[in-house]
């Protein structure tokens, strides 16, 4: 039966997150399966040449879509895919189907169903599910975060030079790839090392688990970031636009989630390299 608009706690939500995300993502780690491991997927082309969107994107987003409308009708959802629905309720869903496309097309791990619900611009619940793993990341505004259940904190990490940063880049082939690679090779010689995973909402659950220590990304969208930076900052993480100030979560023009030891450091390297 679905939920009275006004009466949904962050818990609740939190919950319907989950089960949504667990449900997405288990759907479409049994599609991809049904290729065979080390296959390619089929796909078409999105924002550029190099930015793949597969049938089971789509039909991923659907099902969510569905169990959203059935379960929120008076919400409003915003979908990668094309997911646009104005409600009435003052909640907003920002879902990614397949959150690392590529890696999905090319069958490696790294992908994932992320669902998040927003009040006034903000995330207030949300989840992550990596299905390949079996690992579902939740949080819920005030409450923590968890992963499988267990509450999760960002790591203690202090020094720069022995951090681990994750990152990612943009799909358009011109300026932006250009300005990101120059970024990358002033920051390298700072730390102990980088990585990209291709999935922006597992990078910001790696630094909600302690994974890693931050990371930094431009050209996102919100469905790729508004479980995540929820996870982080529940998890004692900070999260702000490059410049360190406050990130708009719905048209985030760059992310960096950090612990907080180290994130000042990576605000200060930022600035200095543009």
């Amino acid at each position: 039966m679905p939920s009275e608009p006004h009466t949904a706690t962050p818990s609740d939500l939190r919950a319907l997150c989950a089960d949504i995300a667990h449900e997405a993502g288990s759907f479409a780690h049994e599609q991809r399966r049904r290729l065979g491991a080390g296959s390619r997927a089929a796909h078409d082309t999105k924002s550029s040449d190099v930015d793949p969107v597969t049938e089971f994107d789509r039909a991923t987003e659907e099902l969510v879509v569905d169990r959203l409308r059935a379960e929120r009708p008076d919400d409003s959802i915003i979908g990668e895919e094309g997911a646009d629905h104005t409600g009435s309720s003052g909640l907003e869903w920002h879902i990614d189907p397949i959150d690392g496309t590529v890696n999905f097309v090319y069958d490696l791990p790294g992908w994932c169903t992320s669902v998040a619900v927003l009040r006034d611009g903000a995330p207030i619940a949300g989840a992550i599910y990596a299905p390949v793993v079996d690992e579902l990341y939740t949080a819920a505004l005030g409450e923590g975060a968890t992963i499988n259940g267990a509450p999760i904190t960002v790591s203690g990490a202090t020094d720069l030079a022995t951090s681990l940063p994750a990152t990612g880049f943009s799909y358009h082939l011109d300026e932006h790839r250009v300005e990101q690679a120059e970024r990358i090779a002033r920051i390298l010689p700072r730390i102990r090392d980088i990585r990209r995973q291709g999935s922006a909402a597992l990078d910001l659950a790696y630094v909600a688990t302690g994974r890693v220590d931050a990371y930094f990304e431009e050209f996102v969208n919100s469905w790729d970031i508004a479980a995540g930076v929820l996870l982080v900052t529940e998890a004692g993480g900070t999260v702000t636009a490059f410049d360190g100030n406050a990130l708009d979560v719905t048209a985030p023009a760059g992310v960096l989630a950090a612990t907080p030891a180290l994130h000042g450091e990576f605000v200060t390297m930022f600035v200095a390299s543009r």
